[in-house]
């Protein structure tokens, strides 16, 4: 949970307990509950609203797939790792054919 250890949960707890004393603990903790839920509410209804606005064709959309590192690797890595199982061309058939020597390059006016 967020990288904290038990260790450091109950310093957590302790320090609480002297800060807000044990008569208004509970108060705070059902606080901060509530809190946590409307948060966890307001994130909810902005998935839903955004995958609404943007279509069918992004109903599968999560909002960890915006971040850069994760895009670039569903869209560009995982398809490659998909292509490990076709077979590799072989160049050796369309490699350029050698001008015989003397011979003077194709030239197309237009290209310069």
């Amino acid at each position: 949970m967020f990288g904290i250890g038990p260790l450091e949960l109950v310093v957590i707890a302790i320090v609480a307990v002297l800060v807000f004393g044990p008569d208004r603990l509970p108060e705070f903790a059902r606080t901060a509950g509530r809190l946590l839920r409307q948060v966890r509410q307001m994130v909810t209804n902005a998935q839903n609203d955004l995958r609404n606005e943007l279509g069918p064709e992004y109903a599968d959309l999560e909002l960890q797939d915006l971040n850069p590192k994760n895009f670039v690797r569903k869209h560009l890595l995982e398809p490659m790792d998909d292509d490990d199982d076709k077979p590799v061309a072989n160049f050796a058939d369309s490699a350029p054919q050698r001008l015989p020597a003397g011979a003077k390059p194709p030239y197309d006016p237009e290209s310069t």
